[in-house]
């Protein structure tokens, strides 16, 4: 009986790996866009390496509009910033002329 059951617990787990292999290769034979390094390349607009948000925004706007996730981005701009903790050392810590 465990043996049975042991059995069949791998029986479903291989259909499930191989379905889960069906739909990766069904998903990714049909995406022709940008593949993510492309699109953090067209972001990283100062050429240092990586996108940080404002590019990340203006990125988005261009694609989706102006406000798109407005909320989001306003939001990780103020943690960029370290505006989003009012500790009297946070200004110093994440301003460029801290010293």
């Amino acid at each position: 009986m465990k043996n049975s059951k042991i059995a069949l617990i791998c029986l479903l787990l291989s259909a499930s790996i191989a379905r889960a292999e069906d739909v990766l290769g069904y998903l990714t034979e049909k995406y022709t866009g940008p593949t993510v390094e492309e699109n953090i390349l067209a972001m990283d607009t100062d050429k240092n390496g990586f996108a940080d948000v404002l590019e990340v925004r203006a990125f988005l706007a261009l694609k989706h509009g102006k406000d798109y996730e407005k909320a989001l981005l306003d939001r990780w701009e103020l943690h960029s910033q370290g505006s989003s903790c009012h500790a009297p050392f946070v200004k110093e810590l994440y301003s460029e002329n801290g010293h």
